[in-house]
């Protein structure tokens, strides 16, 4: 619960408090018997009730104490037990119905007792009796209802968790479908395309002939297109994070790229789907880096704010701002993670040259 919520719930309670105090004052007042120690047990009694949410039973206690001293020190007067009710409602709400009704139960034989049993007290303690079977009454109804919409609350979490988990099973199931379509189709067929070509090249170079140039680039471009099957394969095999931004650091540097992470902030455990969004990101940027920025230094900045995490990785590479990038699928990928979880997203060439992608995810509770 919210501070703001729980401090509005105590000025609810503690407004109710005064009104019930206030009513039971004028009670008082009309009777025309009040000094100034009623003037104290009614408002000990009364101002009680603010209490009720964290103890009941020890606010039933004091309020039908206070009350009830009332009762033996003026006599009898029905407002008088205006607190009491409340009391007895609060406490059979929690489930202390017992206790609720030897309250009331003890009262009424107090108000009985000092009032002599006349007539117009008798009268006055049969009307009493019913505002306290409706007060005991009203709170187990309560308490039910409150559990009802307990349940029903629990159920339709547990069935949007449902939808979500078959959800999360179907995209895996269609993820591994397209995988094993692409690894039969495509697998096969750049795998004969670069065969042929690697044959060709070898057969020309033992019989000492130039390789045409377009013969070298169907071999360089059918090994790097199996080279990203392969990774895509691996991504739709698995859409959970193998690792941290660090391990995909130290990746990118055996593979000879000038990578430095730097993490600032309070870093903490992240939502499941941020940190999915924050691998993917960082994963994503230091592949691009890797295939188009040349010789280059890259820099990874994780910024951990109060409500948000910043994402900047930058290199020095070959980019120009007068050549912006087509948007490939990586970069469509990338800007649709950050979009799905209502963050931001820039990506583009620098103005002092190289490439800055530049994130910034809105922090959810960690899972």
């Amino acid at each position: 619960m919210s501070g703001h919520h729980l401090t509005r719930e105590r000025s609810a309670d503690l407004a109710v408090a005064v009104v019930v105090g206030v009513i039971t004052m004028l009670a008082a007042v009309a009777d025309d018997r009040a000094g100034l120690l009623d003037w104290a047990l009614i408002v000990a009694g009364s101002l009680a009730l603010a209490a009720h949410r964290t103890a009941p039973r020890v606010v039933l206690a004091i309020t039908t104490a206070c009350l009830l001293a009332e009762v033996v020190h003026v006599g009898p007067a029905a407002g008088l037990a205006v607190p009491v009710v409340g009391a007895v409602h609060t406490a059979s709400r929690t489930g202390h119905r017992g206790t609720a009704a030897a309250a009331a139960a003890a009262f009424l034989g107090v108000y009985v007792a000092a009032g002599s049993a006349t007539s117009d007290v008798i009268r006055e303690t049969l009307l009493l009796t019913g505002w306290f079977l409706v007060a005991v009454v009203t709170g187990l109804a309560d308490s039910n209802w409150q559990a009802y919409l307990r349940q029903t609350e629990q159920r339709a979490l547990e069935a949007e968790r449902t939808r979500e988990e078959a959800a999360l099973r179907r995209a895996g199931e269609e993820r591994l479908r397209i995988a094993r379509e692409l690894h039969d189709s495509l697998t096969h067929s750049i795998s004969i395309v670069k065969l042929q070509a690697g044959v060709a090249v070898h057969l020309a170079r033992k019989r000492g002939e130039d390789v045409p140039p377009a013969l070298l680039a169907i071999q360089e471009a059918s090994g790097e297109a199996m080279r990203e099957l392969r990774a895509t394969l691996e991504v739709l095999r698995t859409d959970e994070p193998t690792g941290t931004p660090a391990l995909l650091v130290e990746r990118a540097r055996a593979a000879g790229l000038a990578v430095d992470l730097t993490v600032t902030g309070d870093e903490r455990p992240l939502a499941a789907t941020v940190d999915r969004a924050m691998y993917r990101i960082v994963q994503e940027a230091l592949t691009n880096a890797a295939r188009h920025a040349g010789p280059a230094k890259v820099s990874v900045q994780l910024t951990y704010g109060e409500g948000d995490l910043a994402i900047c990785v930058e290199d020095d590479g070959t980019a120009d701002p007068s050549r912006p990038p087509m948007r490939g699928i990586g970069l469509t990928g990338m800007r649709e993670r950050v979009t799905a979880l209502g963050g931001t997203l820039d990506a583009a060439p620098r103005e002092e040259g190289g490439f800055a992608v530049r994130a910034r995810l809105p922090l959810g509770e960690a899972g």
